[in-house]
């Protein structure tokens, strides 16, 4: 099913179809869900056991780009929704608008470049994404301004239980949820697949607030630095030996209780786990914790290499040992 995630185009404030899919795939199994105001999807996992139970969350937007503007031979300009490193994306496909018309992010070609240029990354504003018209007005009949742009790959199995797509940040989280919300069993628990996480964990403050848990866990997808690169100490999570939990991150310094509840959970279970180290990102843990009151709240994540590109690797083991991690704590939370 992580193909099948990972395949649609969602970029954040574009969630349509990906809401849809997962929506769909709910009902077939007659589970509750519902779609606040924001365009939040959420799911009630045998409803009506306990008065506020655990929350589970991931975000169903990925990174992408936004057309802002059409030039005059009709190449298209954009901007990056989320953080995306303008090296990544010279020469890559993409599909653009709700009917996915297929395009190709262009730059000055190095035969034309200075050589001072050659030895500079390229600007975002200096790059375009290239649809096959003529003219403004050729495009115009096809582009508007605010279409998204999605990247154009499709997920592969690699070796060794490896795989490669777009939007693991966090069709990942996603899946770990689906395949807990699907299964037979008599957990009880909420489920909300946020929208627009990724330009500042918008849908996640709404849904907490509305929710009002007393536990709330983040399923993420993580930065692996384990490449040559990189020192073995530097390196914040490592590919192959299971789900990171976090220790904090620039939205929250992550409840101590339940940083020791999982890693229990792991231990008895036999689960490998590891902690994530690496504190420079955000993610929706600190929208949540700060809801109301305030929530006892706690981030787990898939290790992921090149995230935020349109070629990120994850390994299926380390998915496979979120499920089971998410389903302990869930067990020990009943």
């Amino acid at each position: 099913m992580l193909s099948k995630l990972a395949d649609i185009r969602g970029v954040s404030g574009d969630e349509t179809k990906i809401r849809r899919f997962i929506s769909e795939k709910l009902a077939d199994r007659g589970i509750e869900n519902s779609i606040d105001t924001m365009g939040n999807l959420i799911a009630r996992k045998n409803r009506g056991r306990f008065e506020t139970p655990p929350l589970l969350s991931a975000h169903m937007d990925e990174v992408g780009l936004m057309i802002t503007g059409i030039r005059q031979g009709g190449l298209l300009n954009f901007i990056p929704v989320g953080g995306i490193d303008s090296r990544v994306l010279v020469a890559k496909r993409v599909k653009i608008g709700r009917d996915g018309l297929p395009g190709v992010i262009g730059a000055k070609p190095i035969h034309l470049q200075k050589k001072e240029e050659q030895q500079k990354p390229y600007k975002e504003e200096s790059l375009y994404i290239d649809a096959g018209f003529n003219s403004r007005g050729e495009a115009e009949k096809y582009i508007c301004i605010g279409d998204y742009a999605a990247f154009d790959v499709n997920c592969t199995k690699m070796d060794k239980g490896f795989y490669r797509g777009k939007a693991f940040d966090d069709r990942a989280g996603c899946l770990v949820l689906l395949k807990l919300l699907l299964e037979n069993n008599s957990l009880c628990f909420n489920a909300v697949f946020t929208v627009q996480e990724e330009v500042g964990t918008r849908g996640a403050m709404i849904a907490a607030y509305a929710l009002r848990p007393q536990k709330a866990l983040v399923v993420e997808a993580t930065a692996s630095a384990d490449t040559p690169e990189t020192e073995k100490e530097m390196s914040s999570t490592v590919l192959g030996k299971g789900p990171a939990i976090s220790l904090m991150d620039r939205t929250i310094l992550v409840d101590r209780e339940m940083r020791d509840e999982l890693a229990g959970c792991a231990v008895r279970a036999g689960i490998p786990f590891q902690f994530r180290r690496f504190t420079g990102a955000g993610t929706e843990g600190g929208a949540i914790a700060y809801s109301r009151e305030g929530v006892k709240t706690a981030v787990i994540a898939v290790p992921c290499r090149y995230i935020h590109s349109p070629h990120c690797v994850l390994k299926e083991s380390d998915l496979q040992a979120t499920v089971s991690l998410t389903r302990a704590w869930l067990e020990d939370n009943q």
